[in-house]
């Protein structure tokens, strides 16, 4: 019997990184979704393979339907299929919306919620047909609260909390079941560009005081894609140290 498979998009830094190395070191093979990031996406294959792991990389741009179908033919070629879909691929814009170009807005649309559905309307079938399987896609405490400065992303987010609750109702009689995380305050590469002086400011509107780790995120996406959430689906669970509760 094959392995089971899980999909990561955005797989290369950050939370996707964490992710891979959870579910690696949990038995599964595991394939690394990136677009740009190829030495960080093929250091971690080896460093899993080196540990007795399966991984591969695919390259491709989730903004794009053709992107979710070059992934999707890559997992079948290397894996035969999936278990497992987490759309953690995303990016980030900052700034005032009077200041955005289309083209900004557009990439974020894309990047933070097109990825999403067309990544999992790729593996629609697959999912569907197999009468088993879980996605799991990664929001933000701004799609459930929005935050000055990041509109476009915020709305992004919101629209995948949206869609993660439809997909659940629509994929329940085919046994799949689909959640999200929101991650709040995360120590990726998305905090530098603020100051020393601005993150303490962000950390004192946090109960637990201080970021995520990466790590912090994995595992609750871990637990919503295993058998220990089996009753679970169309749920946004918040990983921000209380904040949306604060």
């Amino acid at each position: 019997m094959r392995k089971k498979v899980a999909v990561i998009t955005g797989g290369a830094k950050g939370i996707g990184a964490a992710t891979v190395r959870l579910f690696s070191a949990r038995g599964y093979s595991v394939a690394i979704n990136y677009r740009s990031s190829e030495s960080a996406a093929e250091k971690l294959a080896e460093e899993l393979i080196y540990g007795g792991g399966q991984a591969v990389t695919v390259c491709a741009d989730l903004s794009e339907m053709r992107g979710a179908e070059k992934l999707h033919s890559a997992v079948i070629d290397a894996f035969g299929g999936a278990d497992v879909l987490v759309n953690n691929a995303g990016s980030c814009e900052y700034g005032l919306l009077s200041d955005f170009s289309e083209a900004d807005i557009r990439r974020s649309v894309g990047d933070d919620l097109l990825s999403a559905i067309f990544a999992t309307k790729a593996f629609y079938d697959d999912f569907a047909f197999s009468g088993k399987g879980s996605i799991v896609n990664v929001s933000s405490v701004w799609g459930l609260r929005g935050a000055c400065m990041e509109s476009v992303y915020s709305a992004a987010k919101s629209g995948v909390i949206a869609f993660t609750r439809s997909m659940a109702k629509e994929l329940a009689p085919s046994g799949v079941r689909v959640n999200a995380v929101a991650p709040g305050v995360i120590a990726t590469d998305m905090l530098s560009r603020f100051t020393s002086d601005e993150l303490d400011e962000i950390y004192s509107a946090i109960p637990l005081g201080r970021a995520g780790t990466p790590d912090d995120v994995a595992r609750v996406i871990y637990f919503l894609a295993s058998d220990a959430s089996s009753y679970i689906t169309g749920q946004t669970f918040e990983v921000g140290g209380g904040y949306t509760g604060a």
